[in-house]
């Protein structure tokens, strides 16, 4: 009974905060508006930390909203995948509330209760259990992420914004159809009923089933950024404030959360004539996508430019850990997953510092005004490049290893090692180019600027969640591991009584 509702207050912690901060006595006071943002974001990191424990120990929670079962009432899932997902957006959201608060955030009136309704969304969609309510939640995380993007305006963000909004009604309403398919062959839309039911499609309704399995294929690929569905996300991520593009970080998580509850449990081994009805599209869409942000990644001509295709190949390297769904790739995927968001969101903070300090030339690799501060910035670079790149003894390097090993283990390793070394070897031409453009390719005199310690502190969160999936490896792998055997398994849940 005393945790009976903790698995529904990430949703309304980031829910509350946003609402107070748009009451007008509190919206006029951007001093209270950070004091409100920093304190929901410590709270939320711990809670999630709670919440992880808590089903690591106790095993799937499961929360029906109004007591009302599945399939008639709104149904919240927090297993090991849904809580070490919350626990990254949790500190994601504390290193970026503390950078913006230096004075990001002061360009816009609502840029922090924004912040606050996008995470609610992403909570949401990492928590619920049904497919349609994570339509809900991808709608409010994306009305969030609108406003966000073209916060403080420009030409570049508008049009940047303009077409991130234009795909992302394309793929709501793909979506919508998607759904529609699913409901009239299932009849349900809740997950652990579509697991169960998927193997008794036949006749007609299976061909129905796999159109709306491959609808969301593609609208999952369009979230994550799979080719060809990736275009959007370069010129967004890069037109986007720092903090906004750090936050930025985990959207394309979602779609590739997404593919992995929906096609590899759904639609997995269990599922009958629906087994792996998508594998044959994602095997070469996966490679296909890494490859071209391998490619990009090397045409690169900007540090914000750089770590947008680094996202690209991140989701890459992920899609072919979700094309083999095997508990040994999944669990290395969600190692990886991890990883990476952290690291390019550190990126991506950084690169915010340096266009403060170079004038005109902000972040490009061209020849520009010396940095005010390049010894602390360039040992900030220095470690996020060789977190990025995957060398020792960072948590790249342990995500990678996973990664090549699971498909040694798998039998897949001649489709698997060449795209991943080959990227992790762009990463670092590209990355000691924008290091030695940067830090070494310099023409007048630095002009003085101070860094505001809240912005070394949304870093420093960083850094230390870094330094911790290295210092706590064992425990971690261990943990993806339970979690990617939970995934496979499916939903096993066990309901409060209710109507």
């Amino acid at each position: 009974m005393m945790f009976q509702h903790v698995v529904i207050l990430p949703i309304l912690l980031p829910l509350l905060a946003g609402a107070l901060m748009v009451i007008p006595a509190v919206s006029r006071n951007m001093v209270l508006q950070r004091r409100l943002g920093t304190v929901a974001s410590v709270l939320a990191v711990v809670l999630a930390v709670w919440l992880l424990v808590l089903v690591d120990h106790n095993g799937t929670q499961a929360y029906a909203v109004g007591e009302w079962k599945p399939p008639f009432g709104i149904l919240l899932v927090a297993d090991r995948l849904a809580t070490l997902l919350l626990l990254l957006t949790s500190v994601l959201l504390l290193a970026v509330q503390l950078f913006a608060s230096a004075g990001e955030d002061e360009r816009g009136r609502f840029f922090q209760p924004l912040l606050m309704f996008q995470v609610m969304g992403i909570q949401g969609a990492f928590l619920t259990g049904d497919i349609f309510n994570l339509f809900v939640f991808f709608e409010v995380l994306l009305i969030a992420s609108y406003a966000l993007l073209i916060h403080g305006g420009g030409k570049a963000k508008t049009a940047a914004s303009l077409h991130y909004v234009i795909l992302n009604l394309a793929g709501s309403a793909l979506f919508l159809f998607a759904l529609g398919i699913l409901y009239g062959t299932f009849g349900t839309l809740n997950m652990a009923d579509m697991q169960a039911n998927a193997a008794l499609i036949q006749n007609d309704d299976l061909y129905l089933a796999k159109v709306g399995a491959l609808l969301l294929l593609v609208v999952f690929g369009l979230k994550a950024a799979m080719l060809p569905l990736h275009f959007w996300l370069p010129k967004a991520y890069a037109a986007a404030p720092a903090p906004v593009a750090a936050l930025f970080a985990i959207m394309t998580k979602i779609g590739i959360y997404s593919l992995w509850r929906v096609h590899s449990a759904i639609f997995g081994e269990h599922a009958g004539a629906l087994a792996n009805v998508a594998l044959p599209w994602l095997w070469p869409m996966a490679w296909l996508t890494l490859a071209l942000g391998v490619v990009a990644v090397l045409a690169s001509q900007s540090l914000r430019a750089l770590a947008a295709n680094l996202v690209i190949v991140s989701v890459g390297s992920l899609l072919l850990m979700v094309a083999n769904p095997a508990q040994s790739t999944t669990a290395a995927g969600l190692y990886y997953l991890v990883h990476s968001t952290l690291a390019t969101a550190l990126i991506f903070l950084i690169a915010g510092l340096i266009m403060g300090q170079r004038g005109k030339s902000e972040d490009r690799f061209v020849r520009g005004r010396p940095l005010a501060h390049p010894r602390l910035l360039g040992g900030l670079f220095f470690i996020a490049a060789l977190a990025l790149i995957g060398m020792p003894p960072f948590s790249g390097f342990i995500g990678k290893a996973l990664m090549l090993s699971a498909a040694l283990d798998e039998g897949v390793a001649g489709w698997i090692w060449p795209p991943l070394l080959l990227s992790s070897l762009a990463a670092l031409l590209v990355l000691s180019r924008a290091g030695s453009s940067i830090f070494w390719r310099s023409r007048g005199r630095a002009v003085p600027v101070t860094i505001d310690t809240r912005q070394l502190a949304g870093i420093g969160v960083l850094l230390v969640a870094l330094v911790l999936m290295v210092v706590l490896a064992g425990w971690l792998t261990a943990f993806t591991d339970r979690a990617a055997a939970d995934l496979l398994a499916g939903m096993q849940l066990v309901l409060p009584e209710g109507r």
